[in-house]
């Protein structure tokens, strides 16, 4: 499972401030509990300071750099954006994001070859957000083969089928499990990733539908999440169905875990 740890994005209470002051220390010091708890990326987005995002971007991937050995996620919707935080970034990063519409994949496309970037593939097209399974399908299959025929390697792609609240629609958890498990079938070394806590958002005890939805998703072929690594019971959930699906050998990362007091929840 590769754990792309969410939290320094500035739409997080206390995060926009942190950003805008520059804040160092606060920055750095959760950059490194997120790598600590089992990230294999940092996600970085300052998203909420429009008029500053391009510099903040590159102060951000900057910082957080300095003190993580993971590559980072650099989230952002702003090509501009993206452009200066992968030219100071050191290493493969993961861009986030590229979708179907016309203007946004071309323009995106451009940077990501430039710098020779992995990619989070939205399932979004010039007609909008998807509504079914078949939405998703569709414009995720879209997407894969376009970026191929661009150069990109099936192992650098990461399709996100865009979950929506399951209290908004109580069909759409089986929305993305029927596209994640589509997708994986015909592209089987293409990556499944996602915005895990959009599953629960406006519900009461989030981390319990966070916790058995992720597994739910893992068991029909999701191997990404972008997820708060701090939570050591998802965490730990991860690991154990993991080793269930058969995606640990000889359990080595379940019996190191356990050592580590990472499943004593």
């Amino acid at each position: 499972m590769i754990v792309i740890g969410e939290l320094i994005n500035t739409s997080r209470e206390g995060l926009e401030e942190a950003v805008k002051n520059r804040d160092v220390e606060f920055i750095q010091d959760l950059a490194k509990k997120q790598e600590e708890a089992g990230s294999d990326y940092i996600d970085v987005n300052c998203g909420t300071l429009l008029k500053e995002e391009v510099e903040a971007m590159e102060w951000l991937v900057k910082t957080v750099q300095e003190v993580v050995d993971v590559p980072l996620c650099i989230d952002s919707p702003n090509p501009k954006a993206l452009k200066r935080g992968l030219e100071v970034h050191e290493g493969k990063a993961l861009v986030n994001s590229i979708s179907a519409e016309e203007d946004r994949f071309a323009e995106t496309l451009e940077i990501l070859k430039e710098h020779d970037a992995r990619i989070v593939a939205l399932t979004m097209d010039d007609e909008g957000m998807p509504k079914s399974a078949e939405d998703r399908i569709r414009v995720g299959k879209k997407l894969i083969d376009d970026l191929k025929d661009a150069g990109i390697a099936e192992d650098d792609i990461f399709v996100d089928p865009i979950i929506n609240p399951i209290g908004t629609d109580q069909q759409v958890g089986h929305y993305i499990l029927d596209a994640i498990e589509e997708i994986v079938m015909e592209y089987p070394d293409v990556h499944i990733t996602c915005g895990l806590s959009n599953i629960s958002h406006g519900l009461p005890q989030r981390h319990l539908l966070n916790r058995a939805f992720v597994t739910l998703a893992m068991s029909r072929g999701m191997d990404s999440a972008i997820m708060d690594p701090l939570d050591p019971k998802i965490m730990a959930l991860v690991t154990a169905a993991d080793t269930l699906l058969g995606n640990d050998q000889y359990c080595a990362g379940y019996i190191q875990a356990a050592k580590s007091g990472k499943l004593d929840i």
